[in-house]
Order: structure tokens, then sequence, then C-alpha cells
């Protein structure tokens, strides 16, 4: 990486306003952008990248991640070594990065361990934003415990890793789980406030946690200056996490308008993932899903299409997410073809940059082109505010990824199209 790049010919994509300007010039110093000047001003540079008038990108942002989610099946995964699943998330790290996608939200399952592997070098991948383990109260969607166990442990989570949840009840364990949280590293706190499709004892329309248990989460939160994520679908799930402080509302296929208003008056976030239940709808029952999941999951996905037209008319900030597991990460930029049913592929291309980045509290640092922020940068083809497919093709539709002044990938010069 030279220490001051210039990228010349670029048409600057504004997440803010949903424009492309005319062609810029993008100064980077380091691993940050230093300035964007216009085309015709003189800037040294050590290096210089043509971006021949393509239009250039923030990095991609995926809000709902599950990077050591190598496979669909979460029990059998928290029984496999951690070194195993280490070597297996690397893998699924490379793969995002190299769709565009330089920062992902993990919603659960990477430890501070895996992030600092990102961070030195050692892994290649996104940047990791991390929730550590999920909070869950007994019998709730990160229960993994089949009917019938008893015993209060059923796997070892000494490494840190893993779907399984944090089983707390009553608010004082509520509040020491997300403390440990906290002194592990967390960059936001997970937690399950309503039933979910994969897991075995909860139903989807219900309500998990008191009030009271709500609260001291979000309030943990806060005082750490982080704050918490919901798992929920049904809107009395999504109304109660939401009054209780929870800033952004994992997947919430089931609101309805009323509960819309209610998010949006409390300032909450929607991340909607509507990749993962069609890629389970195609391969559920292949791979042993129960009938009863199988139903859980038809009723979601149904609903999910209608969860992004009511928010979106209620003016509710949509956010990007895809919630894949195993051998189905790859069908994350899939995500945007979906969206694009209830979204402009604008909205849909800052639901992944600008208010990805304003909902982790990270604006000015990703998601957008400005001094100061990280040099993660795309080069596309085509006009992303008009259609989407060079970002659901990125092996051919994106010619160059940036993360923090790196280029990982660089088509355009394999192509003979840029200039050194």
């Amino acid at each position: 990486m030279a220490d001051r790049q210039v990228m010349r010919n670029a048409r600057v994509f504004d997440s803010v306003s949903g424009t492309v300007t005319a062609a810029r010039q993008i100064v980077i110093e380091g691993d940050r952008i230093a300035a964007i000047v216009d085309a015709s001003a003189s800037v040294d540079a050590a290096q210089v990248i043509d971006a021949h008038d393509k239009v250039v990108l923030p990095g991609l942002i995926d809000a709902h991640v599950h990077v050591v989610a190598a496979s669909h099946d979460l029990v059998g995964l928290a029984q496999q070594p951690p070194s195993m699943v280490v070597a297996q998330s690397s893998q699924i790290l490379r793969g995002m990065l190299r769709r565009g996608f330089t920062t992902v939200r993990d919603a659960a399952g990477a430890d501070y361990g895996l992030q600092e592997a990102v961070a030195r070098g050692l892994f290649e991948g996104p940047r990791l934003f991390i929730a550590g383990f999920p909070v869950s109260q007994t019998g709730g969607h990160a229960d993994m415990r089949p009917k019938g166990v008893r015993m209060r442990e059923m796997f070892c989570s000494c490494a840190g890793l893993g779907l399984i949840g944090a089983i707390a009840d009553g608010v004082g364990e509520v509040r020491r789980a997300v403390r440990e949280q906290v002194r592990n590293g967390a960059n936001q706190i997970k937690i399950m406030a309503g039933g979910g499709v994969s897991s075995p004892t909860d139903p989807l329309e219900g309500t998990q946690f008191s009030i009271d248990e709500l609260r001291a989460a979000c309030e943990e939160a806060e005082a750490a200056n982080l704050y918490t994520m919901a798992h929920a679908y049904s809107p009395r799930a999504v109304t109660r996490a939401v009054q209780a402080g929870v800033r952004s509302i994992e997947h919430g296929n089931l609101i309805d308008a009323a509960t819309a208003r209610v998010m949006k008056e409390h300032g909450a976030y929607l991340v909607p993932t509507l990749s993962t239940y069609q890629a389970l709808s195609n391969e559920g029952a292949r791979l042993g899903w129960s009938g009863e999941m199988l139903d859980k999951l038809a009723m979601v996905q149904q609903r999910g299409i209608e969860s992004l037209q009511i928010a979106r008319s209620e003016g509710v900030p949509i956010v990007f997410g895809t919630d894949l597991l195993g051998h189905m990460h790859d069908q994350q930029s899939g995500e945007f073809d979906l969206r694009t049913q209830a979204m402009s592929p604008v909205e849909a291309l800052q639901s992944a940059t600008i208010v990805a980045a304003r909902m982790m509290r990270q604006e000015g640092q990703i998601g957008e082109l400005v001094a100061g922020a990280w040099a993660d940068l795309l080069i596309v083809d085509g006009d992303p505010t008009q259609e989407l497919s060079m970002l659901t093709r990125p092996e051919t539709g994106i010619r160059l990824i940036m993360q923090a002044g790196r280029v990982v990938v660089d088509r355009m010069a394999q192509a003979g199209e840029r200039v050194n």
C-alpha cells in the first residue's frame, strides 16, 4: 500500500444525497481519504489509479452476518473445535470482502480474537464489529438445547466462538450477561426479544424477556457507550424491544404500520434479512429442517417484502443485512435484488452504506466517501442509481475493491484498463 495515492477520473457516489458527481479526484493518504478535489486540481501522488470515469462507491456494509456460521447446523457447529471454526470463518470473511463488503456487523458468534486477526491482516476480510454471545432467556431463540434436555449447560463456550446464547433470566443475570459481552470486547449487544425460525422450542410470534430485563440490557449497553440490537419478528416483540431502548430490530418480518410508527418515534432502525429466507426455502427440507421450522420459515418469507414496504412508508430507516449460514453465504449479494422489489436502487444502496453507518454510529468513518473516512472504495460498472446488477454480480460488475487504502481486487489492471 502506497503512503499517498490518487484515484483520478472518479465519478463519486454521494451516499447522503444519493447522487453521482462529475469526475473528481480522490486523494488517499495511508488508510484514509485525505480529500476529494476537482478533476482539474493538481495533485502529487506516489501512485495513480485511473477510474476511467466509472462510478466509485463507498465500501459496502452488511449489518447482519454470522462469520462463524460455516454450517446451517448450529448445534453441530457449537461442538466443533474452535480451531476448525476459525479456519472455516477465514474463508467466509474472504468471500465477503471480495463481494465488496469492506465492513460487516457480526450479529453474534465472532469474538475479539477473530476481529483482531482481521485488523492485523492475518485474515483477509471485512472490518468486523462484534456482538459476542447473544443474550437469551431460558428457552429463548439462542437456547439451542433440544426439548427434554434438562442440564443448564450443553456446550463448551470457553473459546468465545459460536452462535449459542448466553442464557440469562432475571434483571441481575441479564446485566451480568451484557457486562460479560462488554468485557470481551463487544461493539454492540445482541438480545433475543422474540421467537425465531431455527430455534427448537420458541413460538415465532412470542415475546421473550420481561420489559425490565429488556431495559436492563439496554441500560448496560448504553453505560458502556454501546447499543442493543434485538432479534424480533412480531409487532408485540418489536414494540416492547423498541420501547425498552433497543436501537435496531433484526428481521422484523411481521411488523404492521402501528409498530413501524413506534419504531420511527423511538428512532429505531430495521435490519431485514431477506436473502436467508430465500436460501433456506430452497434448501430447508434437504437440510433436514422439521416441518414446524419450515412452516415458520414460510410465514416470515411471505411477509418479508411487505415489512420493507411498511417500514419505508412510515419513514423507518432500513439497513442492509443478510443473516446467511454455511454454503449459503455465497448468496449475500442477492439481497440487493430482493430489496429492489420494495425500494429504489438508491435506497437499497444507501441501506448498505450511509444508513448502516448511522445505525452503527460510524458516520464519517464508513459508508461515505468524505475526508477522514476509511479509504474503502469500489469502482463499478454502470450507474448504481439506476440499477444494481453490478453489485448482484460482483465478480464482473465490481472492477476494483480497496479496503483501508489497500487494493484487494483489481480487475481493471487485469484487463489493462487502469494506469499506475
